[in-house]
């Protein structure tokens, strides 16, 4: 993997190879050293034009967890917010040997000019760009699922049949558009939910069906019931009328929670407007993966790097370092 910059071009197999080696990964976490030596010496910079504190910890604490040195790059305050570009900031980094560049931008298609331009000689991973996509939080929700779905045998296995509603600010969401790709790769039916103003003009080439009415989407027996944040930063206009009125029409409450099955799962991808889009009752419930994802997202993230910056071959190329540690970098067979 050279890069990872969408899930809509992601195959099966490679999206099945990622989530494998992230269950290699959360088993790492449940050692008493939670630290791998596989990216001793490689530098990861975090380039964020975007705040996100969770994206940023979390991807942090993937490469730290793989002993990759970590550079912290925040546009408020460096010479972008002074007129600097994108380009002399890719080649200020490339002066500072980066390996791998986690970017963030408000800007759809940064990460990929910043892959595709020359400007750099390192892995690029899209860790959010404008209103199109944001791949390892897909990766992590379906990571999460599978979990949720397949136990301990979720290894290999895919999200063949698994009915998936994603509901709210899907006009704004590169979460919801992550999703949509990465599920239907992955064999899961995706439905939309959202007020008609919420929505993409177009989504007729979407792998999805539409919806308007929450009531419904619930009454056909979803298994996955993922609730977006309203993204007010991003909203210009008068998207609904009132966010009483939103919270009563498509927010998640107590009523609605309870019409769902007892095994079904209820997602988020933080940060949450309790008491809009979903109720305290539901965030907290034992149907709620919101903390299963967060710690998820950080193996998820592991894996990315591991893949992206190790050339994908766990046995064949481990450095004498690896070979001369117990701790070694784990394999998709299981962690060691």
């Amino acid at each position: 993997m050279r890069h990872l910059l969408s899930t809509k071009t992601l195959s099966r197999d490679d999206a099945i190879t990622l989530l494998d080696v992230a269950e290699d990964m959360a088993d790492v976490q449940d050692r008493e050293v939670k630290k791998l030596p596989t990216l001793r010496g490689k530098t990861v910079v975090n380039l964020f034009f975007e705040d996100s504190t969770r994206t940023r910890i979390s991807f942090e604490a993937a490469a730290k967890r793989l002993s990759a040195d970590v550079i912290n790059f925040s546009a408020k305050g460096s010479s972008v917010s002074k007129g600097e570009s994108l380009k002399d900031t890719a080649q200020t980094l490339a002066a500072m040997g980066a390996d791998a560049v986690v970017v963030r931008h408000s800007a759809s298609g940064a990460p990929q000019t910043l892959a595709t331009s020359g400007w750099i000689d390192a892995g690029v991973l899209n860790a959010g760009d404008g209103m199109h996509e944001h791949p390892t939080q897909a990766l992590l929700d379906a990571f999460t699922m599978r979990r949720r779905l397949h136990g301990r045998g979720s290894r290999g296995r895919d999200l063949d049949g698994v009915r998936v509603t994603i509901v709210g600010d899907i006009l704004h969401s590169r979460v919801a558009r992550s999703n949509v790709w990465l599920l239907q790769t992955l064999g899961a039916e995706v439905a939309l939910v959202a007020p008609p103003t919420l929505l993409p003009v177009d989504v007729s080439s979407w792998p999805a069906t539409i919806g308007y009415d929450l009531d419904r989407a619930i009454d056909a027996d979803p298994d996955v019931v993922m609730m977006l944040r309203i993204q007010g930063e991003r909203m210009h206009a008068a998207y609904f009328p009132t966010e009483r009125e939103y919270a009563r029409r498509w927010g998640l409450d107590e009523e609605r929670l309870g019409r769902l099955r007892a095994d079904s799962i209820v997602m988020h991808p933080g940060p949450m407007n309790r008491g809009l889009e979903i109720s305290a009752a539901a965030a907290d419930s034992p149907r709620s993966t919101v903390r299963e994802q967060v710690a998820n997202g950080v193996s998820v993230r592991m894996a990315a790097l591991y893949l992206l910056l190790s050339g994908g071959d766990r046995d064949g190329q481990r450095t004498h370092e690896e070979r001369q540690t117990n701790e070694e970098p784990p394999t998709t067979g299981g962690a060691r």
